[in-house]
């Protein structure tokens, strides 16, 4: 079903089973944890997918190495692995005290996927496995590849030729159109972007000035994809990269797990028991922080603690998967605008896959008011130098909120007394491609509001 706003009733009797609404609706920052969280043992078997799928998707990336690194120059010191840094933030950490006014037990550190080659984002992990997952596919079934050649191979005028004579559509609010976009037109790909009207006019632009088609439409992101998934039916040979469904995307995401576990051991950081991990990922559809944290529960299991983080005013997973309902429900329902300056994650309406999936493995879900996140994204570049678009400060509150909300979680899973050896990780999803006068508009702003 979907509910309409028109049928008070409805919405009426949401509000009365579901008392979090209130606050959620009037767009204040908050924390939910989640009460269907299980052990990870006890529903690992049930899950739609496991550790052969992310070995599976891990492995393909491999194979496509060598021709990453032939053709994107910037992966080459890492052999055309796409891969981020991970680095500890004690000044943000020192910061965020100060800030918040209580201590930060624990260590602080930054996953960079904010510098992540090709595209800057998160996106760069789903977005390009997906579309290099259909090159393959295509070259294979056209006999132009093994899985025994070395993918350099690919980087030819053949090659070029038989996928320009293959389309891939993606609906966006902008990073993940880049990432689908830079790849698929370095391929040989006709690539269309179907771009919600928040998309950033710089990631048009450096888009159409790849070879990519650009289609703006005023509604938000659900609207975008709409028109994008209507397109590749319309059209032969053609892929749609569905951003809400899609478990090749999310395959692509969770692969970050097992390069995060290589990251922590080479740092002498080890996940158990007596040293937990909080992870905090900043959410839209919930592909790229779904996948993520699928990944690391299939690693770490009940050791690791994963949290989402939303705009007020973008709460879209939080909604689907307080009130049960998923997809079948949108912020818009209950009056909330979906406006924010998180472009990335601009979405009113939650993926139905990832829901259903992290329902019993994701540890709760948090809300930051923007003006929030532009205070923090002056007081990152302040303390560490490093600068972020703003939807990738979403996770930086996340350490502060589970120790001055999470009392009765923290408790519950025996957690209280190690939080002193607790290892908090911010996801930090964007910003590496921002234009320097852009950065300097958001630092300005934050800085006013310090």
């Amino acid at each position: 079903m979907t509910i309409k706003v028109a049928e008070q009733k409805t919405i009426e009797q949401l509000y009365q089973s579901h008392p979090l609404l209130k606050s959620i609706t009037a767009t204040k920052a908050l924390t939910w944890f989640n009460p269907k969280l299980q052990p990870f043992a006890e529903v690992a078997q049930s899950l739609p997918l496991g550790s052969e799928e992310i070995t599976d998707a891990a492995d393909r990336l491999r194979r496509f190495a060598p021709y990453i690194a032939k053709v994107f120059p910037e992966t080459a010191a890492s052999n055309g692995i796409i891969e981020s840094p991970l680095i500890f933030i004690p000044l943000m950490q020192q910061s965020l005290q100060k800030l918040y006014n209580h201590p930060m037990h624990g260590r602080l550190l930054l996953k960079c996927d904010s510098h992540l080659p090709i595209s800057g984002s998160i996106k760069a992990r789903g977005g390009v496995y997906e579309v290099l997952k259909h090159a393959e596919s295509v070259a294979i079934e056209s006999g132009f590849l093994t899985l025994e050649d070395n993918y350099q191979k690919i980087d030819s005028a053949s090659f070029k030729t038989l996928f320009s004579r293959h389309s891939i559509v993606v609906g966006s609010t902008g990073n993940l159109g880049l990432s689908i976009g830079i790849m698929g037109a370095q391929l040989g790909f006709q690539v269309t972007v179907h771009m919600s009207a928040d998309a950033r006019q710089w990631k048009k632009d450096l888009l159409r000035s790849k070879g990519v088609k650009v289609v703006e439409h005023q509604n938000d992101y659900s609207k975008a994809v709409e028109e994008g998934r209507l397109e590749a039916q319309q059209k032969p040979r053609c892929h749609f990269i569905d951003d809400e469904n899609s478990q090749d995307l999310f395959l692509g995401y969770s692969v970050a797990a097992e390069r995060l576990k290589q990251q922590l051991d080479d740092q002498g950081i080890h996940v158990n028991e007596e040293h937990p991990l909080f992870v905090y990922l900043p959410c839209g559809v919930g592909g790229g922080p779904g996948g993520v944290a699928f990944g690391l529960k299939q690693i770490f299991g009940d050791n690791v603690h994963c949290f989402f983080a939303e705009p007020t005013h973008s709460p879209a997973m939080l909604v689907g998967m307080y009130t049960g309902l998923h997809d079948s429900v949108s912020v818009q329902d209950f009056g909330i605008d979906n406006k924010t300056c998180a472009d990335g994650l601009a979405v009113g309406r939650p993926s139905a896959f990832v829901g259903h999936v992290m329902e019993p493995l994701l540890s709760g879900i948090y809300t930051v008011e923007d003006e929030n996140l532009y205070r923090l994204l002056a007081l990152m570049h302040d303390s560490e130098g490093i600068d972020l678009e703003p939807s990738a400060l979403a996770g930086v509150p996340g350490i502060s909120k589970v120790i001055t909300e999470g009392k009765a979680y923290l408790e519950r899973y025996g957690l209280t007394d190690k939080l002193d050896q607790a290892v908090h990780i911010v996801w930090a999803t964007g910003g590496n491609m921002v234009p320097s006068e852009e950065h300097l508009r958001y630092y300005q702003k934050g800085k006013n509001l310090l």
